[in-house]
């Protein structure tokens, strides 16, 4: 039998946390999401894992014993991970980079060049982030470095590398009456339908709607999209407006999308983030330098310094 190794790693965690709330905190995902999880595991193995109360869950006979087993095999696993990755190094290999959207036009020929010229016979595999896993793949192991426009939290959470500062501006219909205006209130926008991205993305779907300025208002839904084309096309379709970093005023223009600045909206730190538990490889530090030589972060597309070598 095979069992996904992301499952065993939700399952340890709810065995170290003992409530799935805090569990699905910690693993960046929804709690609905990790109980899905669970209970695929459970049904691939044919037991039940947890006695589930008011006050958290414990584990059963059989998830203490699958316990005492997961810490050692996923242990193992990780081992085996780095020992590949490490013989990668040597020999040359790819390192994999997720990007949000649009946010791909930041990373451009002159920093694959950079790239090149620090780690010679490496390629760079730039995947678009997966919006219905909140790590964006970072925490299966499907990429190594994800390029995030971020709230400034992130960095408590996550290893990070910030290449910038980015504010956050609001994308509507050119149709729209507000389009007209040169620039928005945050006040003004609270009650507009927004154009959301799926539940299953966590902390990024209310970051994306503006949750924290909301101060506990709820978010009025006018359309969910499963990917950037999608979230780009419903809101030219009127179907909603959003909130997207600056720089897709320039890099995702279109005649029927208007882009304006809000007032009241704390701005993304734009940065390169990966698992705080795994350390840097040397083709992760010299992408990151190589970013930090070449991508341009704002509406003018300044080159970041800040500690390129």
């Amino acid at each position: 039998m095979d069992i996904d190794t992301r499952l065993l790693r939700y399952f340890t965690v709810v065995c170290e946390e003992g409530q799935l709330t805090a569990a699905a905190a910690r693993l960046f995902i929804t709690q609905p999401t990790l109980t899905k999880q669970i209970r695929q595991l459970e049904a691939q193995l044919g037991v039940q894992l947890f006695q589930r109360s008011r006050s958290g869950v414990t584990p059963t006979p059989a998830g203490n014993a699958l316990a005492g087993h997961a810490a050692a095999l996923l242990e193992s696993w990780d081992g085996a991970l780095r020992a590949t990755r490490q013989a990668a190094t040597e020999a040359g290999g790819t390192l994999r980079v997720g990007f949000e959207g649009s946010t791909i036009n930041l990373v451009g020929l002159r920093t694959m060049e950079e790239f090149a010229r620090r780690m010679p016979g490496w390629q760079v595999q730039m995947r678009q982030n997966n919006w219905f896993d909140a790590t964006s793949g970072l925490a299966s192991g499907d990429i190594d470095l994800a390029l995030w426009h971020a709230p400034a939290a992130m960095a408590e959470e996550f290893g990070t590398a910030q290449l910038g500062i980015e504010e956050r501006w609001a994308a509507l219909s050119v149709e729209h009456p507000l389009a007209a205006r040169e620039s928005l209130d945050f006040e003004e926008l609270l009650d507009e339908p927004f154009v959301v991205i799926p539940v299953e993305a966590g902390h990024w779907r209310d970051y994306w709607s503006g949750a924290e300025e909301r101060g506990g208002r709820p978010v009025r839904i006018g359309a969910v999209a499963h990917n950037a084309d999608e979230w780009l096309a419903a809101v030219a379709c009127g179907q909603g407006i959003g909130f997207a970093p600056e720089s897709m005023n320039r890099l995702a223009s279109r005649p029927d999308v208007a882009y304006r600045p809000v007032r009241g909206l704390s701005p993304s730190q734009v940065g390169l983030y990966w698992l705080r538990e795994r350390p840097l490889t040397p083709a992760m530090a010299a992408f990151i330098r190589s970013c930090r030589a070449t991508v341009g972060i704002g509406p003018a597309g300044q080159t970041a310094s800040n500690g390129a070598g």
